[in-house]
């Protein structure tokens, strides 16, 4: 089993919302034996916190349930037991290197590099932009080259 956990700040915004569109696309192509799929923070002020209405919004618009998202700290266990950990943007990524386990061996990236030739490098956090339709894009972007990449590195 391949295990992708998306993470961003406070895991109300945009690492819920990349979970639910990357399980979506997973059931889409018959893929979910194959992949698991969470996501996290890297900071604990909304830890136990559903996703973010803009996020539900989104997610509802896609028909994906988010009974029981709850935001949650990126901890050991997911190091050691993920195979890739996708941050947000430049400060995920580095948050996620500081707390990475030594043991883990995890591919590490951000969502926007399996996007060829990007827009933005870095997805911006509708928390503070407010645009959640630009972060969906986004998202989209980024889960659809994800996949890819997973089923051609993996053979599925």
């Amino acid at each position: 089993m391949i295990k992708v956990v998306f993470v961003c700040l406070g895991n109300i915004c945009r690492s819920p919302m990349a979970e639910g569109l990357f399980k979506k696309l997973v059931q889409e192509k018959g893929l979910s034996d194959a992949i698991t799929v969470d996501s996290a923070a890297t900071g604990s002020w909304n830890l136990g916190n559903p996703p973010h209405r803009g996020t539900k919004q989104v997610l509802k618009k896609h028909q994906v349930d988010t009974d029981g998202m709850r935001a949650r700290k990126i901890d050991q266990e997911d190091y050691l037991t993920a195979d890739y950990i996708i941050g947000m943007d430049d400060t995920n990524l580095s948050d996620i290197e500081d707390l990475r386990d030594p043991a883990s061996h995890a591919v590490i990236r951000k969502l926007m590099d399996f996007v060829p030739n990007p827009e933005k490098a870095n997805i911006p956090d509708p928390y503070y932009t407010g645009d959640f339709e630009e972060t969906e894009r986004l998202i989209t972007a980024g889960v659809k080259g994800l996949l890819e990449t997973i089923r051609s590195e993996k053979q599925l």
